[in-house]
């Protein structure tokens, strides 16, 4: 019983205190502890108390000397006391369970007093290999308890080195020492963790521990981590950390790249060996892509025709000859579902030697097609179309800069502006809504003076090779549609609101109409695409790049060779499911990598002012361009500051983090 005048003994922090109780009410125990400190405990945190009441001590000072006292001496005697050899005794014996007073008197041989029991529960505190003491009782341990645990403590002591010399390492590092595998062996698993914690933080179960070794190194700065997984070499002074916190694959299967090492470029005579394969390589084809393409998808011609319509081929490379629906190369397509381009290179949907080599069209090389031929009237009506499978030579490859320049003299090019013209007006008559930005392309070729330069998307050559292509993914979809076969067909509905019409529409109107579009759709059956003017629609002309285009190649290609139907509905509800959730995670990666350069580029001009144009204007916030790098921002109205739509304005640029993913901007 706990009565003022005991003398007891709790544990705080790990560490057993000699105290005395001064009062007891509710439950509770006021004591003074060796130390001097007044201290509230609840009874049940009380593991010992002394059969003899404490000596009677003159004040408080003489209390807690004797309560020294009386802990120095138990400390003593329980560092005399050896538990192995009286758990070698009881280990065997069949009763696992003991009173404190019987071990410390089997261990002591003869009747203990309060100073022996004391010493004896601290040396079971001290040692906790053999024994466990718990609600007044000691547990033995059997032999494999004690085995586990003093395992665990060589692994505990092998971790303490470990952050000792991991932290010692770290700071030489940091401080561009270049430490060798030889002088530190741990050093590939240990900076793996780091860059795990940098990456996942607490998710990453090594994380507490290389906080300590950043704490013990005293490399406490943000992002210190990253800083010396740079220094180290693992990581680029740019890694792309969204896309290493990603499950996006980087590298391919070996099971793709020795597949693909197998497949050889066809000759036209095996290709034609194909009796529904067309001959079309005397055709003018050429293909027309950014001047750093090098992945040939598509390719057009352009051929009037003796009653003065024209016939116009838009040749997208089958992509299905090399790559069947059921195999490696198709599930890792499939799970890519798209080729993800960054400013400083490409993650490709399919090996390089199939996009850049075999499955792209390339000048002067013959190529297997899915091929679609469309009669035009003068007045760019329809009158005629094919899709039939062929093979090409490209004879031109262009730039879109050389196409332009080109456009007035050279007739092909010349008769084909003015098809897209007419098919361009045709889609607006429909409805269509025209909303293309100029293009930001960011040079990261010196990443300490970044650049950014706006491409016009509606340049002549830039529109000319989009409206054809749009017109086969039209027909393409229209011919799925009236045969009533399962596809992957994009629909759009009408905007929420219509604010533009016709193709004169300023950089703000675009901007501020996009903000009213409705969600696309991919489903397995048609639907109207408000956005294109078009009943149906899918897209097959980018199936180097596009998983949705190479499959629904795959249908094309079946249907047109007479073999009826490869995917069903369920195949094509299936694959919109895993396109929609993959293509969701590669645009979430693409928009961060984009936003962390672009912060890259304005970080040298923090505290600068920028022109920004204003798009719209809500009750609490102003939405603007950042005119050279047409970077979204937001600021709370300025009344002393009105501003209307279409205006454009200077803000400055208050606080620049690439890092932390932060852009402030002020009026």
């Amino acid at each position: 019983m706990i009565v003022p005048g005991s003398l007891i003994e709790y544990m705080d922090g790990g560490k057993l205190y000699c105290a005395l109780v001064s009062g007891v009410a509710d439950r509770k125990i006021h004591l003074v502890n060796q130390t001097g400190r007044e201290v509230k405990l609840p009874e049940a945190r009380v593991l010992i108390v002394s059969r003899q009441p404490a000596p009677p001590s003159a004040g408080r000072e003489a209390a807690v000397a004797m309560l020294q006292q009386c802990a120095t001496r138990r400390a003593h005697l329980a560092e005399a006391i050896v538990l192995d050899e009286l758990w070698q005794v009881l280990c065997e014996e069949p009763a696992r369970e003991y009173s404190l007073d019987f071990l410390a008197e089997l261990h002591f041989g003869v009747a203990v007093d309060d100073d022996r029991r004391a010493a004896f529960l601290r040396a079971v505190f001290a040692d906790p290999f053999f024994f466990k003491y718990k609600n007044s009782r000691i547990t033995v341990h059997s032999p494999e308890q004690v085995e586990h645990l003093q395992a665990q403590k060589r692994r505990m002591e092998e971790k303490a080195q470990l952050l000792d010399r991991t932290a010692a390492n770290l700071r030489q590092i940091m401080q561009g020492v270049d430490i060798a595998v030889e002088q530190w062996p741990d050093r590939e698993r240990c900076l793996q963790w780091l860059a795990q914690s940098v990456l996942f933080g607490s998710e990453n179960p090594e994380d507490d521990f290389i906080r300590q070794v950043l704490k013990k190194a005293e490399l406490n700065a943000p992002h210190a981590g990253r800083e010396i997984l740079i220094k180290a070499g693992i990581w680029d002074q740019d890694e792309n950390l969204a896309l290493l916190r990603s499950d996006q694959p980087v590298e391919f299967p070996s099971s793709c790249l020795e597949l693909a090492d197998t497949l050889r470029e066809a000759t036209a005579e095996e290709l034609l060996a194909n009796p529904r394969r067309r001959d079309l390589r005397a055709l003018n084809t050429m293909t027309i892509d950014g001047s750093s393409t090098r992945d040939f998808d598509d390719a057009i011609h352009v051929q009037p025709l003796p009653d003065g319509s024209i016939e116009i081929g838009i040749h997208i490379t089958d992509v299905s000859y090399y790559v069947p629906p059921k195999g490696p190369l198709f599930e890792e397509a499939r799970e890519r579902s798209t080729s993800i381009y960054f400013p400083e290179g490409i993650i490709p949907m399919l090996p390089k030697n199939l996009s850049l080599d075999l499955c792209s069209l390339i000048q002067g090389k013959a190529r297997p097609t899915i091929s679609i031929l469309v009669t035009l009237a003068a007045d760019g009506s329809l009158l005629k179309t094919s899709i039939v499978p062929a093979v090409i030579e490209v004879k031109r490859q262009l730039s879109y800069r050389e196409a332009d320049a080109l456009i007035e003299s050279d007739p092909d090019l010349r008769t084909l502006d003015a098809v897209r013209r007419q098919l361009r007006q045709q889609r607006i008559d429909r409805g269509a809504l025209l909303l293309s930005l100029p293009d930001v392309n960011i040079d990261i070729r010196n990443r300490e003076h970044i650049q950014v330069y706006l491409a016009p998307m509606d340049t002549p050559s830039r529109n000319l090779v989009a409206e054809l292509m749009i017109l086969a993914n039209g027909l393409t979809a229209a011919y799925l549609a009236a045969r009533e076969a399962p596809g992957l067909f994009r629909s759009q509905a009408p905007p929420r609101k219509r604010l533009i019409s016709g193709d004169r529409n300023s950089l703000q109107d675009i901007a501020q109409q996009r903000r009213f579009l409705a969600r696309g759709e991919l489903t397995a059956h048609p639907k109207p695409h408000s956005g294109l003017g078009l009943n149906s629609y899918t897209t097959i002309t980018s199936p180097i790049r596009r998983f949705l285009d190479l499959a629904m190649q795959h249908q094309l290609s079946h249907m047109i060779h007479g073999r009826g139907i490869l995917f069903s509905g369920d195949h094509c509800k299936t694959f919109a499911g895993i396109i929609q959730q993959k293509l969701s995670r590669a645009n979430a990666l693409r928009q961060q990598r984009h936003r962390y350069w672009i912060l890259r580029y304005l970080q040298p001009r923090e505290g600068r002012m920028v022109n920004a144009l204003v798009v719209s204007i809500g009750p609490h916030r102003v939405n603007l361009l950042l005119c050279d790098c047409l970077f979204d921002v937001d600021l709370p109205p300025n009344p002393a500051f009105p501003v209307e739509p279409g205006d454009t304005v200077r803000i400055r640029l208050a606080r620049v983090r690439p890092l932390d993913n932060v852009l402030r901007v002020e009026w």
